[in-house]
């Protein structure tokens, strides 16, 4: 990673993180991410006004799935909503990690969001989190009444793979044709297992997602070595899906010094062409999920601005 290339505030917070090795020891990598969010929230503001509510759905495919449903507490009539699916390499996070970013989304869009606890790689490769999203999907979808959802409104969404689960998910919704999504909210998504693209190559910096670590996380997710040979799903790697007609409307944003920019770039366009409408936002300087590490910097505060205009266009869209 070229760290000339980063926005200066960024930079200066980057000399304070660590080189971590997540991999070596992964539940104690899990402890560690989860004390280092806590540590955050701690130092954030209280967010107040938001009620939540914990439910276990239904999966066919495996155990009960955990879902956390948060809301405006001053709620007086049904509300378009925005199943939320952290990130984490595929291996790393809970509902408990996310809680203070759900609830910012509820504060910043005035909309339910509904945030899912999916399974865990390696533990559980691929579709094991694919079932227990879209099984939580379709809960939101089959209970709006009591959840006080707008039916008609209903949105998808998630951070890094997170993003990557979300936008396979859409695939997966568009395919079965049981339940209507009318956005999805890719922000910096994880979603191309090819890893061959050369911003791939660009970040081999251990105290940021990394190469090393992508490839790791890909490997975990998939459940089995990659070669050339190994052509798993769209719904697990959408940069493969060949056909993207008929998704919902998309954003998507990511940092000019995240890996990932040329397949989230590239996966914009090819939306793009395939009719579906697409709003793509590049951070300049910015390195993978910026935003939410280092909150208090200024591209980070543009950054949530935007993130959260556009979410809320696409679930309260005009006319």
């Amino acid at each position: 990673m070229n760290l000339s290339l980063l926005d200066a505030e960024l930079a200066v917070a980057l000399d304070a993180f660590p080189a971590m090795d997540i991999w070596t020891d992964l539940p104690s990598t899990r402890n560690m991410f989860a004390q280092f969010y806590g540590d955050l929230v701690a130092s954030l503001p209280v967010i107040q006004n938001v009620a939540s509510a914990d439910f276990q759905v239904p999966c066919v495919q495996g155990p009960d799935v955990n879902v956390r449903v948060y809301r405006p507490a001053d709620q007086t009539q049904k509300l378009p909503a925005l199943l939320w699916i952290h990130g984490g390499g595929f291996c790393i996070g809970s509902l408990h990690e996310e809680d203070y970013r759900a609830r910012q989304l509820v504060e910043n869009l005035g909309a339910i969001v509904v945030s899912v606890d999916y399974r865990l790689a390696p533990e559980h490769p691929f579709p094991a989190p694919m079932d227990d999203c879209y099984a939580a999907l379709n809960w939101l979808s089959e209970n709006c009444d009591q959840l006080q959802i707008d039916k008609d409104y209903i949105a998808i969404g998630g951070l890094s793979a997170g993003a990557g689960l979300a936008a396979g998910l859409g695939l997966l919704a568009r395919d079965r044709g049981e339940i209507k999504v009318i956005f999805q909210a890719l922000l910096c998504p994880m979603i191309d297992n090819r890893c061959t693209s050369p911003s791939s190559f660009s970040v081999t910096d251990e105290r940021v997602w990394n190469r090393r670590s992508n490839l790791k996380g890909w490997d975990a997710y998939l459940g089995t070595e990659q070669s050339d040979q190994v052509l798993p799903s769209a719904y697990a790697s959408p940069s493969r899906a060949e056909n993207l007609e008929g998704l919902p409307a998309t954003y998507i944003a990511v940092g000019t010094v995240d890996m990932f920019i040329d397949e989230d770039r590239d996966y914009a366009d090819r939306l793009q062409k395939a009719g579906v409408p697409t709003q793509l936002e590049i951070f300049s300087g910015g390195f993978h999920a910026f935003e939410f590490i280092v909150p208090d910097a200024a591209i980070s505060k543009a950054a949530l601005a935007t993130h959260y205009r556009a979410i809320k266009a696409g679930l309260f869209p005009v006319g």
